[in-house]
């Protein structure tokens, strides 16, 4: 009964071992370590789908934005970049909208940090953690006090960013373990940045080629 409960309200694994927990029974669910031998098959997937992305970036981060990995081309998000933020266990989230991380170089800022964080305050109302909602103050406080641009489209904002090779406009998806019934593979999230018009096309591929 308790397992059908947290199916219905769809609580992610982490939740319904708690879930269970809270009602007296051990957690169904196990939670690997990422580095762990039986785990090897899906790390070398999420390499082949990083590696296959390229010339363009793509990270794996878990829920509060903490980097797992990445491929070459997310050094387009490092240059730059305060050593503070570079440290492990890097934060996506921070780098992207601290003022010593990428903001300076992102054109919308407003609209691309709002994304951001409505996408977390979103997760947060599903599955609540004190965590994020520090994150989410946090973040608020880089962004600058202006109304939303009319480049706010919600679910496809594009991120504007100067580079010394021009600007670049991407767009992003995203991906995850939807079967996973392991704790540490359901929260895993794929995000991989695509061009948004064949300009931001060609300067990724100039800076693979000098890679």
């Amino acid at each position: 009964m308790v397992v059908r409960l947290a199916e219905s309200l769809e609580l992610t694994l982490r939740d319904r071992n708690n879930l269970l927990l809270a009602a007296g029974f051990a957690p169904v669910f196990p939670e690997s370590d990422l580095a762990a031998p039986e785990l090897a098959a899906v790390r070398e997937a999420l390499t082949a789908v990083l590696d296959g992305h390229l010339p363009y970036p793509a990270l794996v981060a878990r829920p509060r934005g903490e980097l797992v990995t990445a491929n070459t081309a997310f050094d387009l998000f490092t240059e730059g970049v305060a050593d503070h933020l570079l440290r492990a266990p890097m934060n996506v989230l921070r780098l992207a909208l601290h003022p010593d991380g990428v903001a300076p170089r992102v054109r919308n800022l407003p609209e691309w940090g709002r994304h951001i964080i409505d996408s977390l305050r979103s997760r947060a109302a599903h599955t609540p953690d004190p965590a994020v909602d520090a994150l989410i103050e946090e973040l608020s406080g880089y962004l600058p006090s202006v109304a939303v641009g009319p480049d706010h489209v919600g679910f496809a904002v594009p991120l504007h960013l100067r580079t010394d090779d021009g600007d670049l406009r991407l767009i992003t998806t995203l991906t995850s373990f939807a079967t996973a019934t392991d704790v540490t593979l359901a929260e895993l999230h794929l995000e991989a940045f695509l061009p948004a018009d064949e300009e931001s096309a060609r300067i990724l591929r100039l800076r693979a080629s000098r890679r």
